[in-house]
């Protein structure tokens, strides 16, 4: 897969209370990926975005919502969702990128 390829894998980091506490105490890290991403394919995009080695990633599907619009009703799109654990002595922090 080309280098072009693997940065359209990552579509953005999820920083929100959970993932602020999994990322202080296991070295997780949690992103928003495409709805075709492989774990191979997001343990490659991490590691060369960022320059960290990944010790594992575990990926899961977010499921659509229905929500109503007025007398309409619609749905939230469903999305991907992957955790990267990363390996002892790495880190990444959004704060400084």
């Amino acid at each position: 897969m080309r280098t072009t390829d693997l940065m359209a894998i990552l579509q953005a980091p999820i920083i929100s209370e959970k993932t602020s506490t999994t990322t202080a105490a296991g070295q997780q890290v949690a992103f928003r990926v495409r709805k075709d991403a492989t774990k191979h394919q997001v343990k490659r995009a991490v590691e060369l975005l960022f320059k960290v080695q990944v010790a594992s990633v575990n990926i899961l599907n977010v499921k659509k919502k229905k929500k109503r619009f007025g007398r309409s009703i619609g749905f939230r799109s469903a999305w991907k969702k992957a955790y990267v654990t990363l390996k002892s002595g790495f880190s990444i922090d959004f704060a400084s990128a």
